[in-house]
């Protein structure tokens, strides 16, 4: 087991072969079947709002979740699943991503997070969709 000196070393580390994706590449991976999934706490995601399409796990139920093999996974959790971790910053998407590589489950995260994604021009929806479901994603011409 490795020891780190700081959490930055810590993340250099997780981040070391991690694909880390802009928020137009993880636009363009969801179209092509990848999956985010929005590891942040509800009042993070009320405050700054939410992916359209993402599935919100918090962090710490997130490996059991998404392991294909696990008892408590989600129906999303489909083995060879890819999925494209998402906090607010791209810090503890980083550390999380890479967990779920050691598990053998395919992600990558968001850099920059969701501050990336809305500066990026792309689409976030009020938060506050609840744990274990997809949030909302709103049809062209709602208000």
């Amino acid at each position: 087991m490795s020891t780190f000196s700081s959490v930055e070393e810590m993340l250099a580390h997780a981040r070391q072969g991690l694909l880390r994706l802009t928020p137009h590449e993880a636009r363009d991976a969801v179209d092509s079947g990848a999956r985010m999934v929005d590891i942040r706490p509800e009042w993070q995601r009320r405050a700054d709002g939410e992916i359209p399409g993402a599935l919100v796990v918090e962090r710490n139920h997130l490996e059991w979740q998404l392991h294909p093999d696990s008892d408590a996974r989600l129906p999303q959790a489909a083995p060879g699943q890819h999925w494209i971790v998402v906090c607010t910053e791209g810090y503890t998407s980083s550390l999380a991503a890479a967990s779920l590589n050691s598990l053998g489950v395919p992600a990558a995260d968001l850099e920059g997070g969701l501050h990336a994604w809305r500066a990026a021009g792309l689409p976030v929806v009020p938060g506050g969709t609840p744990v274990e479901q997809l949030v909302h994603v709103a049809t062209r011409g709602a208000a």
